[in-house]
């Protein structure tokens, strides 16, 4: 950072910026997992885990078919109760079981938010 060099300088800026920013990342997914998992809880103790009716193909994966239709279904129940956390929770597992991470994250990340998890 001493060094004068523009380019040294920057690098030496994400030296010490890199470290903060990865543990910062960790703490938030983290607490996502943490959350995630209270909700799981809440749903097994309550006895209320949403039955997706995927079939599995021989290695254990949801087939593509039965994932779209159970998709298609959840999608659906959340639209006509917007604010329920069990209908987002359940979207969320049909948007994994169609490998669609990103959304999947969406879906448990407002499921969170409407079940007031922190």
């Amino acid at each position: 950072l001493a060094t004068g060099i523009v380019v040294g300088q920057i690098m030496g800026a994400l030296i010490l910026v890199f470290p903060l920013m990865g543990a910062w990342a960790m703490i938030v997914e983290l607490k996502f997992g943490l959350a995630a998992e209270k909700l799981v809880s809440r749903l097994e103790a309550q006895g209320n885990w949403p039955d997706l009716g995927i079939e599995l193909r021989p290695n254990g994966r949801p087939d593509k078919t039965s994932a779209n239709l159970a998709f298609q279904r959840f999608s659906a129940e959340v639209t006509s109760r917007e604010n329920d956390w069990q209908a987002w929770f359940a979207l969320s597992l049909a948007y994994d079981a169609c490998r669609d991470r990103r959304r999947a994250r969406v879906a448990m990340r407002k499921a969170i938010a409407l079940a007031k998890i922190s």
